[in-house]
């Protein structure tokens, strides 16, 4: 009776003798995003308090400043309506790009991300995953505040394809925006820091904008600012969107600046990152 050798299907080779490879491909960097995008569905889905800025403050916003400042400033409260909703929206869903660096900087705190370090993903995931996470809650604060609007009485007369056009519009530069506060958190020493240095630099483009009063009701050193203002070109975009259907030069003015800020700030993000990751 002879004895059959059978051939292992694959050698295997000594880990001295291994060529392992340092980089990840492009596939697979877009996987383990989309994983560390998922992480931060589910963490959403745990602790959905985490989801109180994006829920209560549009409806907040909305009804108060709608009847606080509706006569005064539109004469009724349906007249401001229309100026006021893309107002709420744009501070609202800027606002909660901060949480982007809040968070990013938590997780380095609590050394999740040097477990990230020690796993076989692309080093760069767990950055743009959170981002890509983040777009959620900017949805959901641009279809609550869209809501609350209607519910009160507002009827965009370009349509329901124009409110899409600018809901993603605001998203996307939202997106961009949460770079910048993304390079807070990674250079930053504490959350409370990113929330601190966020907020000081949101409020003054926030109010100083004509997001909730005219600009020739300012005075006239104010107004050159508020012009210039980048929140007034975005807000002003996504009037003529919502109210007259149409794309106009502040739309263009805000993709243009939002691909600047990510040109920019993309970059220093990932590089500093890169450092501590």
């Amino acid at each position: 009776m002879s004895a059959t050798a059978i051939a292992p299907s694959r050698m295997i080779v000594p880990a001295s003798e291994r060529r392992l490879k340092n980089r990840t491909s492009i596939a697979q960097t877009l996987q383990n995003t989309l994983t560390m995008a998922y992480r931060g569905l589910v963490k959403i889905r745990r602790t959905p308090e985490q989801l109180f800025d994006v829920t209560l403050q549009p409806i907040i916003f909305t009804l108060m400043f709608t009847y606080i400042f509706g006569g005064a400033i539109s004469g009724d409260v349906a007249s401001y309506l229309p100026v006021i909703i893309p107002g709420i929206l744009v501070q609202t869903v800027i606002t909660t790009s901060v949480v982007t660096g809040t968070q990013l900087r938590e997780d380095m705190d609590k050394g999740v991300f040097d477990r990230f370090r020690s796993l076989p993903i692309a080093r760069i995931a767990p950055l743009s995953g959170a981002l890509l996470a983040d777009t959620l809650r900017y949805a959901i604060a641009t279809t609550l505040t869209f809501t609350m609007g209607y519910i009160m009485g507002l009827r965009p007369e370009g349509g329901i394809g124009a409110v899409i056009v600018a809901g993603l519009l605001v998203i996307g530069c939202s997106w961009a925006i949460s770079w910048i506060f993304a390079f807070f958190g990674v250079i930053a020493r504490t959350a409370s820091s990113v929330q601190g240095i966020s907020m000081l630099v949101l409020f003054p483009l926030t109010f100083l904008s004509n997001a909730f009063v005219p600009v020739d009701t300012m005075p006239d050193w104010l107004q050159g600012f508020v012009n210039i203002n980048p929140v007034s070109h975005l807000v002003t975009a996504v009037r003529e969107i919502i109210n007259n259907g149409v794309f106009g030069a502040d739309a263009w003015i805000s993709i243009l600046g939002a691909a600047v800020i990510v040109a920019v700030f993309a970059p220093l993000t990932v590089r500093a990152y890169m450092r501590k990751a």
